[in-house]
């Protein structure tokens, strides 16, 4: 053991500088806190491991809402991505984003930077191995080289590095994303203080030669050459965009893959830990769509000032030489030279259901874990993870209520939700499918929903919260405007609604009805009915949307206020469940695991059926609630 000293003293610790503990880091420093972040490597802080790309359905609404709380990831991206798009245009508000490819090398400079200059935060670079626990309470942490450093509260965002393990065809070794060193002895700690962990697995595919590509045999994918940011701050926008180049595999490619699949570490036993579904190897695409000719392959530029480009879509564990092959027979890489190959990973998280909705762990008190540990994938995921635990921690220590986004409030308050309620069996990827308010959580809104929230935190300046105010000021005046106008049939009227393919006007009509109308869009009212308010487009938007969806916004609303009576019934916490009469096993056994705090969330707990419910709330309402003494 190395000599222990003593290296200072911070109310908060965070442990890894990737996204999570980028957010973490800076929103406990912001609100007050004086805060340290440990980090294995200073040169990896934020790094994409994986696909340098952020943001897609759900995902980028996620990014919004960082920023809406005052966040920092989506500031960042707008300063260094190479290409920007709007992805479902052709579809509802509901699962419209943004997805970005960032510069790789630069995101990184960047947030390090942003770290380096906050006042109250510091950086070091570390290993901690050990946590300092003193009655139940995270007092601070002990790193490899025998600092000491105490705190009033720490937040574990290791990411994917405890017991990591890289996995290529028959190789396998101890090692951290990239070839980091992995973190060990914090895995056995964790376990030695009674935490469940789980082993999750997950992969990336080969990085090529651009100069080594034959583009003529691909498709270009341009970003949007209409200006786009993630943050609201955003006011100055990249135009110089990189393209990223579509492809598809060959009949060879399915080839190799069926010839090679015995050393597939997947199929061949070797790999224990369980992957995400929804971003499958190209080896498992084969094997569960073989009646499909071809996959989507997808090159994307890591960078401005590098000629590395990412295989999206060829996500391997294959051995190198196979790798070589697979590479060569797809369009266009024919004669492509792979730099890196790719790798699965396999690695340590916490069973998710140990965690309060704070993010705080129900073993040891003032600890909080965040990003990947928890069982999630993905960068925006963990950067929304990292933001809340940071947040709470801060506040925990100042003596103030914590913060608990509902499902209703924001995709992050979906997911923290579906991880400490449900646990998740692999690595966890927020979908709109998974929130029953995607209507509420759309990523144009992001903004209206939470900036009132960041501001009373103190993450929202109070320059930005002004802005904020009058642009919302706004758009409910001009939502009020349209609702009281009148607009008559004339000839200009008739002649717009007989273009557009609608019905003629009989009588007079509200501008907001007439807006309700599918072929009729906000610039047409304007031409009608012209506002003396000037309004930006994202102005102009919420105008559209707020009148066009109000029936469908309203039902959501009436549902939220529903479920909010469940939130309302608050679970004691000493409750026994042992003691209460009818409950199911399964129901008993998942009650007591994960704790509710309401109903609502003890009615979304696998194996909780309406029946347990119902004698829960006969329990609650009657008074005959068994208490533990």
């Amino acid at each position: 053991m190395p000599y222990e000293y003593e290296a200072g003293t911070y109310d908060v610790i965070v442990v890894g500088a990737g996204h999570a503990g980028c957010e973490a880091g800076l929103a406990s420093a912001r609100i007050g806190a004086k805060t340290l972040v440990v980090t294995i490597n200073l040169d990896m802080i934020a790094f994409m491991p994986c696909n340098p790309s952020v943001g897609g359905p759900a995902k980028g609404t996620v990014v919004r809402e960082i920023d809406a709380l005052g966040g920092e990831m989506a500031k960042v991206l707008d300063r260094t991505y190479i290409q920007m798009r709007m992805l479902n245009t052709g579809k509802g508000p509901a699962v419209r984003a943004l997805r970005a490819q960032a510069d790789k090398f630069m995101y990184q400079h960047e947030m390090k930077k942003v770290l380096e200059n906050e006042p109250n935060l510091t950086l070091v670079q570390g290993m901690v191995e050990q946590l300092i626990i003193e009655d139940n309470v995270c007092k601070g942490v002990i790193t490899k080289t025998g600092a000491v450093y105490h705190a009033k509260a720490v937040i574990i965002t290791t990411g994917t590095f405890l017991r990591g393990e890289i996995i290529l065809g028959e190789l396998k070794y101890s090692s951290g994303p990239n070839n980091q060193q992995p973190s060990i002895k914090l895995s056995e700690h964790l376990e030695e203080l009674g935490f469940a962990l789980d082993r999750f697995k997950t992969g990336t595919p080969p990085r090529i030669n651009g100069k080594t590509i034959d583009y003529s045999k691909t498709e270009i994918q341009p970003g949007d050459d209409e200006p786009r940011a993630f943050s609201y701050e955003t006011t100055k926008y990249i135009t110089d965009q990189l393209p990223c180049w579509l492809t598809y595999t060959s009949e060879r490619t399915h080839q190799l893959i069926d010839e090679n699949l015995h050393r597939s570490p997947m199929y061949s036993g070797m790999i224990k830990g369980r992957g995400p579904r929804y971003c499958p190897s190209i080896e498992d695409k084969v094997v569960r769509f073989h009646d499909k000719p071809r996959h989507q392959v997808f090159l994307e530029p890591e960078g401005r000032n590098t000629e590395e480009v990412y295989i999206q879509g060829l996500s391997t564990s294959l051995p190198e030489e196979v790798q070589h092959e697979l590479i060569r027979s797809v369009p266009g890489l024919e004669n492509a030279q792979m730099m890196r190959p790719g790798y699965a990973i396999e690695y340590d998280a916490i069973i998710p259901t140990q965690l309060w909705p704070t993010l705080e762990t129900k073993k040891v008190k003032n600890l909080y874990t965040a990003g990947q540990i928890n069982g999630t994938s993905g960068y925006e995921e963990a950067a929304g993870q990292g933001l809340m635990a940071g947040i709470n921690a801060a506040l925990r220590i100042q003596g103030k209520e914590e913060v608990i986004l509902s499902r209703s409030d924001a995709y992050i308050g979906v997911m923290i939700d579906d991880l400490i309620t449900k646990g998740t069996a692999e690595p966890y990827r927020l979908l709109t499918s998974r929130a029953e308010y995607r209507l509420l959580l759309r990523h144009d809104n992001a903004d209206l929903r939470l900036t009132e929230l960041g501001h009373s935190i103190g993450l929202i300046r109070e320059e930005r919260y002004e802005k904020f105010v009058a642009k919302k000021q706004k758009i409910e005046a001009e939502i009020n405007r349209l609702k009281n106008i009148i607009i008559k049939p004339s000839n200009i009227v008739q002649q717009l609604i007989k273009s557009l393919g609608g019905s003629e006007l009989k009588d007079g009509i509200r501008a907001a009805d007439l807006l309700k109308r599918p072929e009729m869009s906000y610039d047409h009212i304007k031409e009608l009915v012209p506002s003396e308010a000037t309004l930006n487009h994202e102005e102009e938007e919420q105008v559209e949307i707020q009148i066009k969806y109000e029936g469908y916004i309203e039902k959501s609303l009436q549902q939220v206020e529903r479920l909010k009576k469940m939130e309302d019934k608050k679970i004691p916490e000493n409750i026994d469940y042992d003691a209460i009469n009818g409950l199911a096993t399964e129901a008993r056994h998942n009650l007591k695991e994960v704790q509710p705090l309401s109903i609502a969330q003890a009615s979304r707990i696998s194996g909780v059926n309406p029946a347990d419910i119902s004698i829960l709330l006969v329990y609650l309402e009657h008074g005959r609630i068994a208490k533990t003494i």
